[in-house]
Formats: structure tokens, sequence, C-alpha cells
């Protein structure tokens, strides 16, 4: 990876890791979870934590003024399931695109309404045994017929844990920072005046910049600092 790096709120990101996030493009689709595996097997579920520390790891995405009341759900061996309501429209979960990951996020009503959907049905699936492509074959369709729905406008995905094990376009694994995601369905970086020049991944040398541009699942992708606070310890 290149040593190139450029910072963010007092915060210093690499440009390998910036690219990192630009894979987050393949979390917001919902497809990050049907990556083949070798020899086209099946891919094991992610291993199961207690849910104390699941619920922590997943109010640990959210910043302190929401975490209190935001609805969250822990996964069992068959799926997700709601531990508890939300009172203020949003909802934390710990997302896993892959066996190995962890995603920690604290979505807004919207999120809640499009991207959780996604969530829990591809979860339900790989607890089912379903492969990856059967998985990527399922979300596809859902699309297509119109179950599973994009952003209908723009919203906030808040990942401020400092738990981040994010899935890389290469199908690996690694930590990254605190970041926001907002929505933006067919945003692209030159919209946000970012026509060039990039940094040394291709990646834009710019405090934010747009993850799977010009798509429905078009994301506006801002890294931050680490918020102080109970809700971020680490769990």
């Amino acid at each position: 990876m290149d040593a190139t790096r450029w910072p963010f709120d007092g915060a210093v990101v690499s440009a390998g890791a910036l690219l990192v996030l630009a894979g987050i493009q393949v979390i917001a689709s919902g497809l990050g979870a049907a990556q083949p595996t070798a020899g086209g097997g099946h891919s094991p579920p992610p291993s199961l934590m207690d849910r104390p520390t699941e619920m922590a790891l997943a109010l640990s995405a959210c910043p302190a003024s929401i975490a209190g009341k935001a609805a969250v759900y822990v996964l069992e061996r068959t799926g997700y399931v709601r531990v508890r309501d939300s009172e203020n429209g949003f909802t934390a979960i710990v997302q896993h695109s892959l066996p190995t990951s962890q995603e920690p996020q604290c979505m807004d009503a919207e999120g809640t309404r499009t991207l959780l959907p996604r969530i829990l049905k591809i979860a339900e699936l790989r607890a089912q045994g379903k492969s990856p492509d059967e998985i990527k074959r399922y979300v596809a369709d859902a699309f297509a017929s119109g179950r599973f729905q994009p952003p209908s406008r723009p919203g906030v995905d808040y990942m401020l844990s400092t738990q981040n094990l994010v899935q890389t376009p290469a199908g690996t694994v690694m930590h990254f920072p605190p970041h926001v995601m907002f929505y933006a369905p067919y945003l692209t970086n030159a919209d946000l005046g970012l026509q060039g020049p990039t940094g040394p991944d291709g990646i834009p040398g710019a405090p934010a910049f747009v993850a799977a541009e010009g798509t429905p699942q078009a994301l506006i992708i801002v890294p931050v600092g680490v918020h102080a606070g109970p809700a971020h310890d680490t769990p």
C-alpha cells in the first residue's frame, strides 16, 4: 500500500485505508455477504457473540445522543432478532458482510426502511446454508422485483465504532476508523467537484468522496475522528 496519507478532523487515514472504505460500496449494495468462497462452497455463519457484548458493539456505532433510544438487533443461529425497539427511528446492528468482518452501524429511519431488510435477509439465508452465489442471486432478484429498494432520500448511517473490521475490495478484512455514510442515490464524485487529481490508489484526495457513484446505492463517505463518550468504549 502507498504511504501517502490525508488528515480528516485530526485523524490520519492512509490511501490504502481509503481504498478499503471505497469497498463499502459492496457492503452498501447488500452483495458483500455473497462473495464466492473457494471451491464454490457455502460460507459459514459468523461466530456468535454474547448478547450484552453484541449490543454494546452495535451501539458503539451511534452518537451518544442517539444510542440510548435506538433499536438494537443481535445475531442468533437463525438470523437477527430485535432485542430493543426504537424510540427515535434509528437502528443499531452489527453487519457481517463476510463471516469474518464486523461492521457496527447506526442507521436512520430511511436506512432502517431500505438497508436493514437486506442485512436481515442475508443473515437468514446464510443461516439456512445458502451459498454466496445463491445469496447474490436472491439479492439481485429482490432489487429487480422491488422487494429491496435503495434509499429514496438522503440520510445517514453512522459507523462511529472503533471496532470496524471492514471488507476490502479484494475480499479480505481489515480495521477501519470511525466514519459516517450519507445516502446519495446516483450521486457521482464529479457532483462533489472531485474531478481530479486522485490519490495514488485512484481515490479522490478529499475529505469526502462518493462510493458506488452513479448507482442507487451511492454513498458519501466522510471519515471522522474518534468520538469520546460511553457509547464508544471498546465492548
